[in-house]
C-alpha cells in the first residue's frame, strides 16, 4: 500500500516537472529582443485582435507593436528531442520531437528607432497569428526553411 502511494506520488510530481518544461499551447514567451519593459523568458499571450496593434501581455509587463511600424515578419522552428522526458519516464519519448515556434517581428518605434523582438509561440496559436499578421500589417512572413513553411500552412 505505501509503495503504490509513492509511486503514485512521484509520478504526480515528475508528471508537474514534465509540464513545465515548455510554454502553454495557447501562450507565447518573450525570448528576447530589444523591448526593456519586458524580461526574457516571460510567459503570456500574444493577440492579433486589436486592428492597429499586436500585443504580447503578461504579469510582469506589456509590448505593443502597430501594425502599420512592422518592418519584417520571420517564423522558424526549432526541433529537439525529448531527452528529459526520456530520461525520467521513458526511452520511447527519444523517437519523439517537440518543435519549437518563433516568431521574430521588426519594427520601428516611436522615436523612428529599429526594434525586434523574438517570440515563441504555442503550437496552437501559431498559423492564426501568422495568418492575422500578414493580412493585418501587409507584410509577408519570411520562413527561416522549408521545414517552417510547411508547417506554418497546415502541411
Amino acid at each position: 500500500m505505501k509503495r503504490s502511494i509513492c509511486s503514485a506520488v512521484a509520478l504526480l510530481c515528475l508528471l508537474a516537472c514534465v509540464a513545465r518544461a515548455g510554454i502553454g499551447s495557447h501562450n507565447a514567451m518573450y525570448v528576447g529582443g530589444t523591448a526593456t519593459t519586458i524580461k526574457e523568458g516571460t510567459e503570456g499571450k500574444s493577440s492579433t485582435a486589436d486592428e492597429k496593434a499586436f500585443t504580447f501581455v503578461s504579469k510582469h509587463g506589456n509590448l505593443t507593436i502597430p501594425y502599420e511600424r512592422m518592418n519584417t515578419l520571420e517564423y522558424g522552428q526549432k526541433a529537439g528531442r525529448r531527452v528529459g522526458l526520456a530520461i525520467a519516464v521513458s526511452p520511447i519519448a527519444l523517437l519523439s520531437k517537440k518543435r519549437k515556434h518563433f516568431l521574430t517581428v521588426s519594427y520601428l518605434d516611436d522615436s523612428e528607432k529599429q526594434q525586434a523582438v523574438v517570440l515563441e509561440l504555442g503550437k496552437d496559436v501559431v498559423r492564426t497569428t501568422l495568418a492575422s499578421l500578414e493580412a493585418r500589417s501587409g507584410r509577408k512572413i519570411e520562413y527561416q526553411d522549408e521545414e517552417a513553411r510547411k508547417s506554418s500552412k497546415g502541411n
